[in-house]
């Protein structure tokens, strides 16, 4: 079952066999005697890729509930006081220039914990997709899910010097009209990010470009493509090095709450509580920081 869940997340028998410490034939061998056993086919093989049939999806899903169950069995067991240890599935923002010296220094300090981080810019089910923890923006409604708030941050509007010195830099909201902006489009909805109360209701603000990725909005900018709207904890270290400016820096900033979420469970597994625990104290201490170095206006 593990080989399984292993194979489908990579999409691979030769990724999922440098796992396990095996060779892929031996992951297909097992695959296929799952399968044997079960009478179905769970992936459509071809000579470059594999991938999930329907049946293969809806035992994947199946597998991980029962090998967390298994898991959480296993630390009860072995009560909390057991070494934290084992593969820990981290959901975490594309922009990491704040989470991933957090990261590092996590995985330095608990080399038991083996952090599989998955970057993305979409929301993700915590519990269907597989994920031990999560850090993310904006309100819980899942009471399948543990959280606390780590801090606040806000958006800033941002360009590189290059842009305004040919495009001039704007002096209000409405200035915004005649620029270039390149807007933020969620993967999931295929809708564009709001700019906040810096930008009032009733104006129009023109498109020169979308992306699904903070992470190539923020390089797009820096590049000199126009002015975007992107997280401050993303964009601090360079508007500190000088190559993006704030553009209207006094408007008014709409307060956004980051939060570590994690499923609900009776006895937590170890590694998720350590990592609950040095994030929380970690994160709020830098956001507290980000904050405490915002440019002046």
């Amino acid at each position: 079952m593990s080989t399984f869940v292993s194979a489908a997340e990579l999409l691979s028998f030769k990724l999922a066999g440098q796992h396990f410490g095996l060779s892929s034939s031996a992951i297909g061998k097992t695959i296929a005697k799952l399968e044997d056993q079960l009478g179905v086919r769970l992936f459509h093989r071809s000579t470059r890729a594999i991938r999930l049939t329907h049946e293969g999806e809806m035992f994947l899903d199946r597998c991980r509930r029962v090998l967390a169950e298994l898991e959480a069995a296993e630390a009860e067991l072995a009560k909390s006081t057991a070494k934290p240890k084992g593969r820990l599935r981290v959901g975490a923002p594309a922009a990491g220039d704040l989470l991933t010296p957090l990261f590092a220094e996590f995985a330095i300090r608990f080399p038991d914990i083996t952090l599989d981080i998955d970057y993305n810019d979409r929301f993700v089910d915590v519990i269907d997709d597989g994920f031990d923890a999560v850090i993310r923006s904006g309100e819980v409604t899942d009471s399948r899910l543990m959280h606390v708030k780590l801090g606040d941050f806000t958006n800033r509007l941002i360009a590189s010097p290059g842009y305004l010195d040919t495009a001039g830099m704007p002096q209000t909201a409405s200035d915004l009209a005649q620029h270039r902006l390149l807007h933020h489009r969620f993967y999931d909805t295929g809708k564009l990010g709001d700019w906040g109360p810096a930008v009032p209701e009733g104006i129009d603000l023109p498109m020169a470009l979308a992306a699904t990725s903070f992470v190539a909005l923020i390089e797009l900018a820096e590049a000199g493509c126009g002015i975007a709207s992107a997280p401050y904890f993303a964009i601090a270290g360079k508007l500190r090095a000088g190559s993006l400016q704030e553009v209207l820096p006094d408007a008014e900033k709409k307060t956004r709450a980051f939060r570590l979420l994690w499923p609900r469970s009776k006895f937590p597994l170890p590694k998720v509580s350590t990592f609950v625990k040095f994030m929380t104290e970690s994160l709020r201490e830098a956001l507290r920081e980000e904050i405490s170095v915002a440019p002046s206006a």
